[in-house]
C-alpha cells in the first residue's frame, strides 16, 4: 500500500509534534463513546424531526427547510462512518463492534462500508499524490469547466461517485470486491425498498418531498459543498497545506459534525470529531506562522464556480477578491 503522504510529510509531522503540548495532544485523542453516541442520536433526532416536517406541513415554504435538513443528515451518517474508519468510536478496538457500526452508518447513503474504509484509508496514504490519491486519481472533475463542476452539486454526483468507486475497485483482491458488491446491493435494495413504500403508502407527492428531494437534490449539495473544503484550495509545494484550512463556524459545525476541520484531521486522524474544534485552536499559532489563511464555505464556492479556479491548486491570491462571498459564509 503505498504511503505518499506519510514519505513527505515528516517535518511536517515534528513541526506539528513541536507546536502541540503532549499532555494536550493526549487529551484529544481520548475516545468518549458517550459523546459519539450522542451526536449520532442527535443526527437521527435532526433527521426524524424533518421527516416529521415535511409529511405534515404542506407549504413548501415550510416542508422545503426540513428537506434541507434531511438531505444534510443523510448525508452526515457518512461523517459518523467516517469515524468508524479511523476506528474514533470506542477506547478499545473491536472488530465485531465497528463492523456493525459502519454497516448500519452507510445504509442511509446507499454506500459500501468495505469501499468507504478501504477508499478512505488509500485517500489518506496518497494524500498530494495525483496517482495514489483515489479520491484525486477518479473523482475529482478532470477538466476544470464550471458545467461539469456543477455537476457534482446535482442528482449526477451518484452516476460520478459510482463510476469513480468503481475504477477504483477494479485494483481491489476478489474477496473484497465481492464483500463491496454484496454490501451494495444490501443499502440499494433498502434505499428502493423505502422509496417504494413511502410511494405505496403515502403518494408520490410524498415520495417527491420526503426522499427525492432531500437524496438527489440536497444531499449532491452537501456533499459538493463539503468536498469542497477539503483539498481543493491547497499549496501543492507544502505538505502542511495540502489541505484547505476552514474558518471555524457553530453552523457549520452542527451542519456538518465537525468535518469541516478536514486540515486537522489530516494532521492527527485519531482525534474524534468532536475534539477537533479545540485542536484547531491549538493550531492557530500554527497557521500564523506559516502563512495559512481560513476560507469560508462561501469564499471557496465563489472561488471554485465564479472564478472557475482548478481544483487542487493554491487559490491563495482569492482572499482580497471575494470578501463579500465569505461576509455569506
Amino acid at each position: 500500500m503505498p504511503h505518499y503522504y506519510a514519505d513527505h510529510a515528516s517535518e511536517l509531522k515534528r513541526d506539528l509534534a513541536r507546536e502541540v503540548p503532549a499532555e494536550a495532544l493526549r487529551i484529544l485523542h481520548q475516545r468518549r463513546p458517550w459523546l459519539h453516541a450522542a451526536v449520532a442520536l442527535a443526527n437521527v433526532a435532526a433527521l426524524a424531526a424533518a421527516a416529521w416536517g415535511i409529511v405534515h406541513l404542506d407549504r413548501w415554504y415550510l416542508w422545503l427547510p426540513c428537506a434541507l435538513v434531511a438531505g444534510f443528515a443523510v448525508f452526515d451518517f457518512t461523517v459518523l462512518l467516517h469515524e468508524v474508519v479511523h476506528r474514533t468510536v470506542l477506547p478499545q478496538s473491536d472488530d465485531r463492534s465497528y463492523r456493525i457500526l459502519g454497516l448500519l452508518y452507510a445504509i442511509p447513503s446507499g454506500i459500501s462500508a468495505s469501499q468507504f474504509i478501504r477508499w478512505h484509508l488509500d485517500h489518506h496514504a496518497g494524500l498530494g499524490s495525483y496517482e495514489e490519491d483515489p479520491k484525486r486519481h477518479y473523482l475529482s472533475p478532470k477538466r476544470n469547466e464550471r458545467w461539469l463542476k456543477i455537476l457534482y452539486f446535482t442528482p449526477a454526483l451518484f452516476f460520478i461517485y459510482f463510476r469513480a468507486a468503481a475504477q477504483e475497485a477494479v485494483s481491489y483482491p476478489t474477496e473484497l470486491r465481492k464483500r463491496i458488491a454484496a454490501e451494495r446491493l444490501v443499502t440499494m435494495a433498502f434505499q428502493l425498498s423505502l422509496l417504494a413504500a413511502i410511494a405505496f403508502f403515502g403518494g408520490l407527492f410524498l415520495a417527491w418531498k420526503l426522499y427525492v428531494v432531500p437524496i438527489f437534490l440536497v444531499f449532491p449539495i452537501a456533499f459538493a459543498l463539503n468536498r469542497l473544503g477539503q483539498h481543493y484550495d491547497i499549496d501543492p509545494t507544502d505538505p502542511a497545506k495540502w489541505s484547505t484550512l476552514v474558518r471555524r463556524s457553530w453552523f457549520w459545525d452542527a451542519a456538518y459534525l465537525f468535518s469541516n476541520y478536514h486540515l486537522e484531521h489530516h494532521y492527527f486522524p485519531a482525534v474524534p470529531f468532536y475534539n477537533l474544534p479545540r485542536l484547531h485552536r491549538l493550531l492557530l499559532p500554527f497557521y500564523e506562522k506559516r502563512g495559512m489563511v481560513a476560507r469560508g464555505y462561501g469564499s471557496l464556492l465563489w472561488s471554485y464556480l465564479v472564478l472557475n479556479r482548478k481544483p487542487h491548486t493554491n487559490w491563495e491570491g482569492d482572499s482580497g477578491t471575494d470578501a463579500v462571498a465569505q461576509a455569506a459564509s
